[in-house]
């Protein structure tokens, strides 16, 4: 083979890495990046040692879940009376960009009246590495929540749901988010 024909090869097959590389389409890491300014749009990014767990008794298995996390970022918009198209439009965008397969369901819930949510994950079900939980209130907005952290385990996750009751979020800024949905 003459060396053009190497060099020919070489670049083509450079040209069709860097094309596919750069053609994922949209996540949701995007997506946050581009409307965290946006009217209507809400952002917390919230670190794990936020949440004070020393007044809570952990089991082994929701120690572990907790020290898996490494932070939480959360995105939400609010729906009011003047912005119900782009209430539609963002939601879906959102419901396309989870669609991508290598979003992987865990569950899912809700009713058409009130709302519904949907938990994906990126990684495997014993070594997740982003838990994804989009909800949404019809009359309220939608909140996309991303659970970021180091082999997270989806039972041991779990097991945190009933630590998270016990959890005084009055003193925190974590009160202003609940308060977001009210």
């Amino acid at each position: 083979m003459k060396f053009q024909s190497i060099k020919k090869l070489v670049m083509l097959a450079l040209t069709v890495t860097a094309f596919v590389s750069c053609n994922n389409g949209p996540t949701l890491q995007t997506y946050y990046v581009d409307n965290e300014l946006k009217p209507g749009f809400t952002t917390f990014d919230i670190p794990t040692s936020f949440i004070d767990v020393d007044k809570v008794e952990l089991s082994e298995q929701q120690e572990k879940a907790y020290n898996s996390i490494d932070k939480l970022n959360v995105l939400a918009f609010k729906l009011d009376d003047n912005n119900t198209d782009v209430y539609k439009i963002e939601l879906e965008n959102v419901k396309t960009i989870l669609t991508n397969p290598k979003y992987e369901e865990l569950m899912r819930g809700g009713n058409t009246t009130d709302g519904k949510f949907v938990v994906k994950f990126l990684g495997d079900i014993e070594n997740i590495d982003e838990l994804i939980i989009l909800g949404n209130a019809n009359d309220k907005g939608f909140m996309v929540a991303r659970i970021l952290g180091d082999d997270m385990n989806a039972n041991d996750l779990v097991s945190l749901g009933t630590v998270m009751d016990k959890i005084d979020f009055e003193d925190t800024e974590l009160n202003g988010f609940t308060d977001f949905f009210k």
